[in-house]
């Protein structure tokens, strides 16, 4: 039997440990169990509450697709997900492939199990959830804050009769008031919160929680009170519960929703004022002005799409966004203006020279050229699966050295463990014997967990990649321009790229673009393409199952590296 491990923990109630603890007791019970351990998968510090975003997990279900383990232990149920809808999703896909789930808390996973468990998990993250807005509320009814440290304020440490921390008190920090005052009075004469970040970066001035400043840190967003000229707290109003929180069943991300005024909750706080009414009404006029002359642009700009249909058509979303990096800060690059890619921290910050930007279509045209013509060419392909076997092969021979090594000195360590059996047994005993009993057992034990846990031999080979290789990229880029297919070929485009540097050239207007591609991945995705092909034909070859090249060090597998 191949078992696979998951294991996971949160960070607000566990420590970074815990997987291990997991995988201890999982192999303790694969040990007994004599099961054959294949593959560990883990999430650090990331919540029970989504699946989605989970890389561990998501790679666990890639490769229970593949086959490459026949079953999955976990420590319970909860470990994989406490949304029950995602537990549901996850049997699902296992079923489908045939694997079962065993946890060491409640045995064998059957639909019972999903159906019972995943409600109780459900019922107490609700239960959770109420008790500590429950608690939060009643802090904020006195007038304390709700938690976390608003830019403007430091924690008041005080402590009750019992010598426990009185939670929520604050007082104005007087060197982050001046501050607001000072981007208050700059924005009501009229100056943008771009131009008032970009100063108070070059002049050095620490943002909230000791961040750069950015046009979104002041501007915010008026209905929901966010960014520092929409706090109400620098009015002395303290508002609590304007919005909820809910995470996306699509992508698993926290989204915020404005609840009815009729549940704010607001508390007056005059010792908290840091701006006075008149420069607070001066803000909120220029906004109002600023909201009237937004609206009538973006009716001018509906009528004209209104007449003009194909220039009203929603632009699709960017095939790089999010992989793309400025070459001379390393901040991100985002699309802007008139759909071209430029340094955000340029933009928004300030804190960059880079005022380059290229052109969407421009960039995606060099970066396609380049995957198919350089990273992905077959050349590049046959050194790679070469660099790959000679690395396979030297493993191979250190396991085997490793293996046997072990296996001579635990034949050794049972004799000496026997022949001291055997002395107690004559009537022979001194105190010190004990002590070397225990050193033995205690050498025995780690010796037969390693050999329990070392790996097999890899295959030497991959014979299939390289054909297999060409001819899955040379249909990338077709795919791309093939609506129905569109989506499938830029999932697979992004997944061989690490990532685009943009560097200003040397000449006016000239933007470089270095592209950087890590073997190991565009393997493994090769590799999946080959299983799928295998199973598509029922029959056998391909790229062998199992094969995992993200863990081999060695020549070959640096990032491949390239200009545009």
């Amino acid at each position: 039997m191949r078992v696979a491990f998951y294991a996971r923990y949160s960070s607000d109630n566990q420590r970074a440990a815990s997987i291990e603890d997991q995988f201890r007791i999982c192999r303790a019970q694969a040990k007994r169990e004599k099961w054959k351990i294949v593959g560990t998968y883990k999430d650090a510090s990331i919540s029970g509450a989504s699946m989605i975003l989970r890389p561990g997990i998501q790679s666990l279900l890639q490769d229970a697709q593949a086959g490459q383990f026949d079953m999955v232990l976990a420590e319970a149920l909860d470990r994989i997900s406490r949304d029950q809808a995602d537990v549901a999703t996850f049997f699902k896909h296992l079923k489908f492939a045939g694997i079962p789930i065993m946890t060491l808390a409640e045995g064998d996973i059957s639909e019972l199990h999903v159906g019972l468990k995943g409600t109780m998990n459900a019922l107490f993250l609700k239960d959770l959830a109420a008790k500590t807005h429950r608690g939060i509320r009643g802090r904020v009814e006195e007038g304390k804050s709700g938690g976390g440290l608003c830019f403007g304020y430091k924690v008041v440490k005080e402590f009750d009769a019992k010598g426990d921390p009185i939670r929520g008190d604050r007082e104005i920090d007087e060197a982050e008031a001046n501050v607001i005052r000072r981007v208050f009075r700059e924005f009501a004469a009229g100056i943008g919160p771009r131009t008032i970040a970009r100063t108070l970066n070059e002049e050095g001035v620490p943002g909230p929680n000791g961040k750069l400043w950015n046009d979104t840190t002041i501007r915010g967003h008026v209905k929901r009170g966010t960014g520092l000229i929409n706090n109400e707290l620098y009015i002395g109003r303290l508002i609590w519960n304007r919005l909820r929180y809910m995470k996306d069943p699509s992508t698993g991300k926290r989204v915020s929703r404005i609840n009815p005024e009729s549940e704010w909750l607001i508390r007056e706080v005059p010792e908290l004022r840091i701006v006075d009414d008149e420069l607070w009404q001066a803000v909120k006029s220029r906004q109002d002005a600023i909201a009237r002359k937004y609206a009538n642009v973006t009716e001018a700009v509906r009528k004209h799409h209104k007449k003009n249909k194909l220039n009203g058509t929603r632009r699709p979303k960017s095939l790089l966004s999010g992989l793309i990096a400025c070459g001379c800060c390393g901040g991100p690059c985002s699309l802007r203006g008139a759909d071209r890619f430029a340094c955000s921290n340029h933009i928004s910050k300030g804190t960059c020279s880079n005022s380059r930007t290229i052109p969407r279509e421009e960039l995606e045209g060099r970066v396609l050229s380049g995957l198919k013509d350089r990273l992905m060419a077959p050349e590049v392909a046959a050194e790679a699966m070469r660099a790959y076997a000679e690395e396979t092969n030297r493993l191979n021979r250190e396991r085997r050295s490793n293996g046997e090594t072990w296996l001579a000195e635990l034949s050794k360590v049972e004799e000496d463990i026997h022949g001291v059996i055997e002395a107690v047994k004559a009537g022979m005993y001194h105190e010190s014997m004990k002590a070397e009993m225990d050193t033995l057992e205690a050498r025995k034990t780690e010796l037969t967990a390693l050999l329990a846990d070392a790996p097999e031999d890899k295959p030497d080979l991959l014979p299939t990649a390289s054909t297999i290789y060409a001819k899955k990229v040379a249909k990338l880029t077709t795919a791309l321009n093939r609506p129905k297919e569109r989506q499938e070929a830029a999932e697979a485009l992004r997944m061989l790229i690490e990532k685009i540097v943009l560097t200003p050239g040397p000449s006016r207007g000239e933007m470089d673009a270095t592209l950087y591609g890590e073997l190991g991945t565009i393997l493994n995705w090769t590799e999946r393409q080959a299983v799928g092909k295998a199973a598509e034909n029922k029959t056998p070859g391909g790229v062998p199952s199992g094969v995992s090249v993200s863990v081999v060090a060695g020549a070959g597998f640096e990032p491949a590296t390239f200009r545009l």
